[in-house]
């Protein structure tokens, strides 16, 4: 199996990219779902109620996350990837939610200049500016995204923008802790 370049035969190895490749299956379902909903972005009339928001599915974690990303929103130029963080519970918006970000530089390369965190305003929005992910290995352009409030499950998922666009909404709703 080919993985970034090199030959790897470890059974670890090949166990991470099934991991990966059905994260990124899964995002491309859950990008194609987020698309057809409406009514939970920024600037939208809040959820009728006792509403329930359905659950944003997380992928599991992944090998190249480093704790601790810098507080910083902007980590290159050319997309921006925009949301709301809300409760499980009631739909409520998530002011102070920790979104960690991390992703590809364009050559398709993880490093530190290409991680960052930002906390959501007082209306549970996020937004974070950066290069268009780069792909390599055959996987899609990605973002990854931990959030994490108390009371709240941490969540790891990932976003998969579109080829081209320069700017994208993934909505994000928390499981609350039992």
């Amino acid at each position: 199996m080919c993985l970034g370049g090199r030959w790897v035969k470890t059974r670890d190895a090949v166990a991470k990219v099934k991991r990966l490749r059905r994260a990124l299956a899964g995002g491309v379902l859950l990008a194609a779902l987020l698309g057809m909903r409406s009514g939970v972005t920024a600037g939208a009339a809040p959820p009728p109620a006792g509403a329930r928001c359905p659950l944003t599915p997380g992928d599991g974690g992944d090998p190249f996350y480093k704790p601790n990303a810098p507080v910083r929103s902007h980590v290159g130029t050319g997309f921006v990837l925009t949301g709301v963080v809300r409760s499980g519970i009631d739909c409520a918006v998530l002011q102070g939610a920790r979104v960690e970000f991390w992703l590809r530089r364009p050559d398709g390369q993880y490093d530190d200049a290409h991680r960052g965190t930002v906390l959501t305003d007082a209306g549970g929005r996020y937004r974070f500016e950066s290069n268009f992910p780069g792909g390599d290995g055959g996987f899609q352009p990605h973002i990854h995204l931990r959030i994490a409030v108390p009371g709240y499950r941490t969540l790891t998922t990932v976003y998969l923008p579109r080829a081209g666009a320069a700017a994208g909404t993934f909505d994000i709703v928390l499981e609350p802790e039992v």
